[in-house]
């Protein structure tokens, strides 16, 4: 799974990567966690230009009674997302990209358990495959919100974890947010781990499960904690 991530390059970087037309407002974030405004990028209705957009993460169906469901919901499973109520429709006409350069994943093992920082070596940007959703309560207030494709974990992750998000080629940006792209099984092509030399993984202090702190001392590398042995 994915349930916490960070996103440091500036909004100038993330213009370049993405191919947007302006930079968007943003700040460094070290600690973003579900509920929480995540940046978020789809194409018009054309696919040719691509917005910049500010969602909660956590998708909440139209179809919803309450945006509550929206916290079982930071996650779609590559493998059912075209079957699953909560995200075909999505799948099949509401996807974007979400802008990371890390993630967060915890080694299972004694409690409190070790946490790692996933990333490039470079630290470079990358895109996570994404859904979005919009929701409107009866009284017209609306919810856009968003959730990360998870698939199964690389040989560089399975040690800690069994899944991952799902982090794109950027030569697949195009044909995954393509509005008009609805062939499944060429979307689910691209849905797949990323080769595992593209991440290393680094431990960090338990600030981070605190998702109050978001800062820079969140991904600073630290040895393992007691009771706990890195696995690298």
């Amino acid at each position: 799974m994915c349930g916490r991530f960070t996103l440091r390059a500036s909004p100038e970087t993330v213009v370049e990567h993405f191919g947007l037309d302006e930079p968007p407002e943003l700040s460094a974030r070290y600690n973003i966690a579900p509920g929480q405004p995540v940046a978020a990028i789809r194409a018009t209705d054309g696919g040719e230009t691509r917005l910049f957009e500010l969602r909660t993460w956590g998708l909440v169906p139209g179809w919803a009674k309450e945006p509550s469901i929206g916290h079982h919901m930071i996650n779609a499973r590559a493998e059912t997302i075209a079957e699953k109520p909560a995200f075909r429709g999505a799948f099949r006409q509401r996807r974007c990209l979400i802008p990371a350069d890390g993630f967060y994943e915890w080694a299972s093992g004694p409690t409190p358990k070790q946490p790692y920082h996933v990333a490039r070596e470079d630290t470079a940007l990358f895109g996570f495959a994404g859904l979005w959703e919009v929701w409107r309560s009866e009284e017209g207030r609306a919810v856009h919100s968003c959730t990360i494709v998870t698939t199964r974990a690389n040989a560089t992750l399975r040690c800690i974890h069994d899944r991952m998000p799902v982090i794109l080629d950027p030569c697949d940006y195009a044909p995954w947010l393509d509005p008009a792209q609805g062939d499944a099984e060429r979307l689910r092509e691209i849905l797949i781990p990323c080769p595992e030399e593209w991440l290393v993984l680094r431990t960090v202090g338990l600030r981070v499960n605190d998702p109050r702190n978001d800062d820079p001392e969140c991904v600073a590398p630290a040895p393992p904690h007691p009771g706990q042995a890195a696995l690298l």
